[in-house]
Parts: C-alpha cells; structure tokens; sequence
C-alpha cells in the first residue's frame, strides 16, 4: 500500500529531508507503508551530487541546500509541486534506470491529461515540452523548455527525494542557478504554456496516472 500525504503551506526543505530519511529508514525496515508526498517549498536551490559551483550564479538570492540526491543545481518554491517518492525498490525490481523512466512516464501521464506533450531526451534529464513558438536554435532545432525535474536518493533500495513540477513559480527565480547545468534550454511551467491549473488539479492527475504507471509490486 502507498500513503498519499499532501502538506499544506510551505515546507521547510531540511524538515523535509529529515521526514524523507526517516520514512525510508522505516519502510526499509519493514515498519512502514510506502508514501508519496506532496509538498511546496519556500523559494530555496538545491545541489545535487553533480552540481558544479560555477552553475551557482546568485548565491546570495536563496538558502541553498547541499543534498545526496542526484542531479545537478534545481530551484524549488512556491507554485511548484514538489512529490518525493517513498517507494521499495526491494518490492518493485531493483532497476534504478528503469525506476527513473518510471518516474519520467508518470509525468508525461499526468501533463496529457492536460493536453501537454511531455518528451524526454537523451543527455537532458528530466521532462521536457516543444516550443514551435520559439525562436529556432542556432542548430536549427526547436526550442524546448523544461517542465519537470527528477532527482532521487536510494538508500537500502529506498527511494527517497523525486520530482518537481512547475505549475506557477516564478520562472526568473531560477536565473540564479544554471537549472541542471544545461544553458541552451529555458524553464517553463504550466501556466507560463497558457494553461490554467493549480497544485490541486495537478495532484489529482498525479494520483490517477500513478496507478496506471506503477503496477502494485508483488509480494515476496
């Protein structure tokens, strides 16, 4: 069974990393449901694994967070739906690739519900939308725009951090960092493509497409 937890307000992010590492300690140990969390964040960047100091360009705006997951430099803040995975990697394969495509389909499922192409390309992690209104690359390929990020941690085969959806950040809050360490692509959001959603509407595509990406794990 997965507990679906959704927290009003803003979460600080070192009380979420502490509730994350404990959950996972717990559901290692057998103690413990799986969870999906739904958070929000005060305006904050986080550096992952493979973040490179350079790619901190205002150190000064946000507290900035070193944490272990993976992934490079992100921005996290209000307007922004932050799901952190709980989930037994012991029960559902251990595949770190294949779960981190998992984690990718089940973004693009929850973007088609509201008509939202969402393509994943390879070197550039994370989900990403065509912007044929854009002006054209100097390569002459189209412009695309980064909707959602992913970032995870294992420990015990326990997963823990996740993914962050752009509904209605305030997008120039991420030009103190070089989001991911990729310079030739923008940010985006939801609403930034014309689309009127909020977190709630988000969270209910988030739940349905859930079940149709991830099966319930067998036991044993």
């Amino acid at each position: 069974m997965v507990e679906w937890i959704t927290s009003d307000g803003l979460t600080g992010y070192p009380e979420a990393v502490a509730f994350m590492e404990e959950r996972a300690g717990a559901i290692a140990r057998g103690e413990a449901d799986e969870a999906v969390w739904l958070v929000e964040h005060p305006p904050l960047y986080t550096a992952g694994t493979s973040a490179r100091p350079e790619d901190l360009r205002d150190a000064q705006r946000f507290p900035v967070y070193e944490t272990r997951r993976g992934g490079q430099f992100t921005y996290h803040g209000p307007g922004q739906r932050v799901v952190y995975v709980m989930l037994d990697l012991n029960r559902r394969g251990r595949d770190v690739r294949r779960f981190v495509q998992m984690l990718e389909a089940w973004v693009i499922a929850a973007l088609d519900e509201f008509n939202v192409t969402g393509h994943i390309r390879e070197g550039r992690v994370g989900v990403w939308v065509e912007r044929p209104e854009k002006p054209r690359l100097p390569d002459g390929s189209m412009a695309e725009d980064k909707v959602a990020a992913i970032g995870i941690r294992l420990r015990r085969w326990v997963s823990f951090h996740g993914i962050s959806i752009n509904v209605e950040p305030d997008l120039e809050h991420f030009s103190g960092i070089v989001p991911c360490g990729i310079t030739d692509h923008g940010v985006t959001s939801l609403v930034d493509l014309g689309l009127p959603v909020t977190l709630p509407d988000l969270d209910v595509a988030l739940r349905r497409s859930f079940d149709e990406v991830f099966a319930e794990p067998a036991e044993g």
